[in-house]
């Protein structure tokens, strides 16, 4: 170890190794920022010449001049930082295509611009051959721009269609939806109705035993309670299932709810006017369960029948008088 330190230092032209030349790769990568823009950062990498850098490895030094030891093989491993290549991009959803769009706009605007810059270029050079060449490059980005319009407006019209068809589609289902919905009430008041029905019958009998029993004693008082809490607890549940009672005494006849059984003059009510009621009529909202027994008047009635007959029954009682006298 001493006669490697007392060795005087040796300045050996490096080996050169056969480095084969990396191809360059440049990444990309695109981020979202805030303002939904895609920022594309482009990085060159490239490894430095063979010839005017350092060998990456040295191979088997020659001895020291001193013959007092070797070197064994000795890797050197570059301070170059490495560098991260990747051969895709990592592309992020943009959320604002009007951003987009307006990129895109003005992109095209700078070709156009820059195309007819060279155009007036290769007027004043009179450069025929170029001049052609922007032409073509001109019409064939009117031609595109004629396809996209008449794509835009064949796609309008798909829009136009699409949307009164889901209009119309709304309008269905909602009609569908109220309908259903009337023809589930429909179903329930039927339903009700049906059962309410069978129950008047009953009702009716209660009335019928009010009205003919005469209470004489005082257990047929406490009797005739109960019957009648019983019919006032059953009027109770009708009602509280929209069962409602039709108003007639005094009100316009209505053939839709009343029943005329019987006519009668009266000088009190006009003509069309119920006078009585024989039997209750009965609604569950808008439908009739029955309609109600009653008697209509007929108006006051003819008045000059009478007063002649009354003054033929004076005539007669004065004719009878005189034939007595004589």
């Amino acid at each position: 170890m001493a006669g490697l330190l007392k060795t005087p230092s040796l300045h050996l032209t490096p080996t050169l190794l056969h480095a084969p030349s990396v191809p360059f790769k440049p990444f990309c990568v695109s981020f979202a920022g805030g303002r939904n823009t895609s920022v594309s950062l482009s990085r060159r990498a490239s490894l430095r010449s063979v010839s005017s850098g350092y060998p990456l490895r040295l191979l088997n030094l020659v001895p020291f001049a001193s013959g007092e030891a070797e070197t064994t093989e000795t890797e050197v491993e570059s301070n170059e930082p490495e560098v991260q290549e990747t051969d895709g991009a990592v592309d992020v959803e943009n959320e604002n295509a009007g951003a987009e769009e307006v990129e895109a706009e003005e992109e095209e605007a700078a070709v156009v611009t820059a195309l007819l810059n060279s155009y007036k270029e290769a007027l004043a050079e009179n450069n025929e051959g170029k001049i052609a060449e922007i032409e073509a490059s001109l019409k064939s980005i009117e031609d595109e721009k004629n396809l996209l319009a008449d794509k835009v407006a064949s796609l309008s019209n798909e829009l136009s269609v699409e949307r009164d068809r889901l209009i119309r589609i709304s309008a269905d289902f909602d009609n569908f939806r109220k309908r259903t919905e009337r023809e589930r009430l429909n179903l329930v008041s039927n339903a009700q109705g049906e059962v309410v029905e069978n129950l008047l019958a009953v009702l009716d009998n209660f009335e019928r035993a009010k009205s003919q029993i005469k209470v004489e004693t005082e257990g047929e008082e406490k009797v005739t309670n109960s019957y009648q809490s019983i019919y006032k607890q059953f009027v109770e549940i009708l009602g509280s299932l929209g069962v409602i009672h039709v108003e007639t005494v005094g009100k316009q006849f209505d053939p839709m709810l009343h029943e005329a059984i019987m006519r009668e003059d009266s000088a009190e009510y006009e003509e069309g006017i119920v006078l009585e009621e024989y039997r209750k009529g009965f609604l569950l909202g808008e439908r009739l369960l029955r309609p109600s027994m009653v008697k209509v008047s007929a108006g006051p009635g003819p008045e000059k029948p009478r007063e002649a007959e009354g003054e033929e029954v004076t005539a007669q009682g004065s004719a009878e008088e005189e034939a007595s006298s004589s």
